[in-house]
């Protein structure tokens, strides 16, 4: 009896082992894609009390590569916020550089002590735009999640 259990745990075994999954079942995930974001959200607030410097990852999510891949963005600022009074720019322009073994490449907004105008619209919005390798802006997807992150100052 015992012999025969541990015969059936042999050929189990065995047969788990022959069906179990090829290497060629699955594809390789290799989408390429571009996408900023902060603690997994497209939205973040910042205090009109803050004096700090914030600091906002883009991400490029790819296999390893020996390419450089540059980024370009667009800065969108609200009517309620003047640069040089609520806040100033310290990126010297709206380009990043991925250099090979590179995954993130931060965007740095000094912010300013200034109340603001709560009927005003108090956001910078950074705009993924474009790339030199083709690679997706956003989560893949039709809907471009995490293209664009919101910075709200209240």
């Amino acid at each position: 009896m015992k012999l025969e259990k541990n015969i059936m745990c042999v050929l189990g075994a065995l047969l788990f082992l022959f069906t179990s999954c090829g290497l060629d079942e699955n594809p390789v995930y290799d989408l390429k894609f571009i996408h900023i974001m902060v603690n997994e959200s497209s939205t973040v607030t910042v205090s009109s009390k803050a004096n700090m410097i914030g600091t906002y990852n883009v991400y490029l999510s790819a296999p390893a590569s020996n390419e450089t891949v540059t980024v370009t963005y667009e800065v969108i600022v609200g009517d309620g916020l003047k640069e040089g009074v609520d806040y100033k720019w310290m990126n010297k322009d709206n380009t990043l550089t991925f250099l090979p073994g590179i995954y993130d490449m931060p965007i740095r907004i000094q912010w300013i002590v200034n109340p603001v105008d709560p009927s005003k619209d108090n956001t910078i919005k950074i705009k993924l735009i474009s790339n030199d390798k083709g690679y997706t802006i956003g989560l893949p997807g039709p809907a471009q999640n995490q293209s664009e992150l919101t910075i709200t100052k209240a």
